[in-house]
């Protein structure tokens, strides 16, 4: 063989390999992508289904907790806030609206302990043990949904995977936060105190 087909058999075997290294990369990326997508899409349908069942919680806590208006209105506003954070995918405002929601079920649930009547209905019960555990199931799928959107983010940033990235288009995901208000302890004291 002479010298200029060995150099052009190891130039084409130099591009089959990198045309090879690309695909792969362009497929990690797509991967984490639809992740992303997965670990939102555990979220969303676990938010629908609290969307739900609050207004049946509100009309059960209505019967007994005739003082509280405030705090169901409060209730029904975070869970309106929600949903159009949801409908919009707004990671920051479904964040700030899921603080609140939380904070208000926090006050709604510790209110009720002052209503014997409405601690003692098996309807509330029902609905407070069903929506506390869609609370336990929504704050582990955040978790993994800031994992796949941590994984995502990085990796689009990496190189040489960032020149695939841009090249086609692949962009970094917002994480899901809460406020510090809602990871930090519960004050007994504010959640009783009057306004």
């Amino acid at each position: 063989m002479e010298a200029g087909t060995i150099f052009w058999a190891v130039i084409g075997l130099l591009l089959v390999v990198l045309v090879v290294y690309v695909i792969q990369i362009y497929n990690r990326l797509v991967a984490l992508k639809h992740n992303v997508s997965k670990a939102w899409s555990n979220i969303d349908v676990l938010l629908k289904q609290r969307h739900d069942e609050l207004p049946k919680l509100v009309e059960v806590c209505k019967q007994y907790m005739g003082y509280e208006q405030e705090t169901l209105e409060k209730v029904m506003q975070a869970r309106s806030r929600v949903a159009q954070a949801r409908e919009g995918s707004d990671m920051p405002a479904l964040g700030a609206a899921e603080t609140q929601l939380r904070l208000g079920l926090g006050s709604l649930f510790a209110l009720a302990e002052a209503y014997p009547d409405l601690k003692a209905n098996t309807t509330f019960q029902h609905l407070q043990d069903r929506i506390t555990a869609m609370e336990n199931s929504i704050a582990d799928r955040r978790e993994y949904y800031n994992e796949s959107v941590n994984l995502n983010n990085v990796r689009i940033e990496q190189f040489p995977d960032v020149i695939v990235a841009n090249k086609f288009g692949f962009k970094p995901f917002e994480l899901l936060e809460f406020s510090e208000e809602e990871i930090a302890d519960v004050s007994v004291k504010n959640l009783f105190a009057t306004g």
